[in-house]
């Protein structure tokens, strides 16, 4: 039996292939055992719009009321509204999605009372229980009569709404004609809502969620709709979410894109320039382009990495300096943390701070993405390994250390052993998209010779 595993971020695969009912009712039995059920002995549940959300949830119900924990049902709710309302409560929160995956996949995402990810200690608890419960080894308490677990519908999505709105201390969006493209996901009802309660101008695409077109050409993954939209509607700023709202990817007025860099730089020049930006730091993975780490250092902003994930963002976020979390994190591909306002990344909330810098700069968004960072060309390529080669990192660290030489400041490498696959991925980034190209190549071939000469 191949049983399941955390990832990144949560429990994800094919819905009723890989993650099962039988799988969400061990899972919830697991997550009430070592969660428990915050101060008020309830958890939260949202999902996304995905055909598959209704049968997992009713799985997970049953795990949490047969453990004795009250549910809360959110419905169909943005990760970060799930997140805000476990906060709000103290309680755990769990959230039903497969964030930017095709409908056919699910997954399971759950946060700790107070509305944060699970550290690797507790996920390794969480997932060690659950499969002991699937092979049947492994008995849990059951409640028995009154100590059963209610259900009961639950509220959250207008408090988590208002909070971003009242983010902007009384400013507005007014004079900002957008395009929400809200992935046919779990954005689709309260992301309008948000930005027209704001006074823009808004114009919705991917909005009519049938259980089987979530992240189907539309979404943060699929700007193409996005961009067109903009022009045809002569917008002056474009936002994509994902699936489940927790990420967001931005299109100017001409149509191009504006990633999670650019974004983070737009916010964190803005930030230290306005006082709010803690330590004058920000918080990244290793993936962020070499472009926003100097751009950052020209600004006088430090930079803290973290490996890639955005449960890793958010632990370093937590642990700031001086008693005081950093204020904004995230990643590449969108998922944008404003820390002090929210527990975990927040796509509509991310685009209000964007937006809400926009009008404030007197400026449009093409201005301030080209002044606020070069991105430098990236080249990423897959090496397949015979099989799971742990000290890759080590037995290329001559090599790696030689490019960099090449290199110079305008160049980095970056060599990441898959944490399920038997690859490992090379990444080079410089400012020469040609030179980029070689190196990568080159580290490519040394990487086969080598393991090649290992069997």
């Amino acid at each position: 039996m191949r049983l399941p595993q955390f990832g990144t971020d949560g429990v994800r695969g094919v819905a009723n292939t890989d993650l099962t009912p039988d799988v969400a009712l061990a899972l919830a039995r697991a997550a009430s055992e070592v969660l428990g059920g915050g101060a008020h002995n309830r958890v939260v549940i949202g999902r996304d719009t995905r055909r598959s959300g209704p049968m997992l949830e009713a799985a997970l119900v049953a795990g949490y009321t047969a453990g004795g924990i009250d549910v809360e049902l959110m419905g169909v709710v943005p990760t970060p509204a799930v997140a805000w309302a476990s906060k709000v409560n103290d309680c755990p929160g769990v959230m039903i999605s497969a964030s930017h995956n095709p409908f056919a996949d699910n997954g399971i995402k759950l946060f700790a009372a107070g509305g944060s990810k699970l550290s690797d200690g507790v996920e390794a608890s969480i997932q060690a229980s659950f499969h002991d419960l699937l092979r049947g080894v492994s008995p849990v308490r059951v409640a028995l009569g009154g100590d059963l677990g209610v259900i009961t519908p639950g509220g959250g999505l207008a408090g988590w709404a208002r909070s971003i709105e009242e983010s902007l201390a009384g400013r507005s969006l007014t004079g900002l004609r957008v395009v929400l493209d809200c992935a046919n996901g779990s954005a689709h009802h309260v992301g309008p809502d948000v930005f027209m309660a704001l006074g823009a101008d808004v114009v919705v695409i991917g909005a009519k969620p049938d259980g089987t077109n979530i992240n189907d050409r539309v979404g943060s993954t699929h700007p193409a709709s996005l961009q067109a939209a903009v022009i045809a509607e002569k917008a002056d700023v474009g936002l994509a979410f994902d699936g489940d709202a927790d990420r967001l990817i931005a299109v100017d007025h001409a149509g191009s894109i504006v990633d999670g860099d650019h974004i983070l730089s737009i916010l964190a020049t803005d930030w230290k320039a306005t006082g709010r930006l803690h330590e004058d730091t920000v918080v990244v993975t290793v993936m962020s382009n070499l472009g926003f780490k100097l751009a950052m250092r020209d600004a006088g902003i430090r930079v803290v990495e973290t490996q890639v994930g955005d449960r890793y963002v958010l632990e370093a976020l937590n642990a700031g300096s001086g008693g005081r979390v950093f204020s904004l994190g995230g990643e590449q591909s969108g998922h944008v943390i404003c820390r002090e306002i929210a527990s975990t990344g927040d796509g509509i909330l991310a685009g209000v701070q964007l937006l809400d810098t926009v009008l404030r700069s007197g400026r449009s968004l093409q201005a301030l993405a080209s002044d606020a960072m070069t991105t430098y060309p990236q080249v990423l390529k897959n090496v397949r390994l015979p099989h799971q080669e742990p000290d890759i990192v080590d037995l290329l660290a001559d090599a790696v250390s030689e490019a960099e030489q090449q290199l110079g400041e305008h160049g980095r490498v970056l060599v990441r052993p898959s944490g399920t696959e038997p690859l490992v991925r090379i990444m080079v980034e410089h400012l020469d998209a040609v030179i980029a190209d070689r190196v990568c190549d080159e580290l490519v071939a040394l990487t086969t010779a080598r393991v090649g000469a290992r069997k």
